[in-house]
């Protein structure tokens, strides 16, 4: 199992790395704008028409807009589970990682099939 996780590595840190990237730049302020200064009216009128459901039913429908919304579900998946493991290992668990990483990216991985599921479905 651990040369398994070995192998895996790189791209383990590649999809960590880019949900770093997606879920703490991106989708932080993406959260911000829509979820606390456009109801509260700090955002100007526009924002209104710009994200209105048509326009964003829309932006969805488009091959790169299905894949922004891919990213922003699963990748960071994908930095919970491996920051998760990562505590685990800090706090003495090293002795049971290969279980324990199998597990989280396991949760990862059905996390991310789900959201391809739900973006062909759009």
């Amino acid at each position: 199992m651990k040369a398994l996780l070995l192998r895996l590595e790189p791209l383990i840190w590649l999809l960590f790395g880019q949900g770093i990237l997606i879920g703490t730049i991106l989708l932080t302020g993406w959260l911000l704008v829509v979820g606390v200064l456009l109801p509260l009216g700090i955002v100007g009128t526009g924002a209104d028409e710009a994200l209105s459901y048509r326009r964003i039913y829309l932006l969805a429908s488009t091959p790169v807009g299905r894949l922004v919304i891919l990213a922003l579900v699963a990748l960071p998946l994908w930095k919970g589970a491996h920051h998760i493991r990562h505590l685990f290992i800090d706090h003495g668990g090293a002795d049971h990682d290969a279980p324990i990483a199998l597990s989280l990216y396991a949760i990862a991985t059905a996390g991310s099939l789900a959201a391809i599921v739900a973006v062909i479905r759009l």
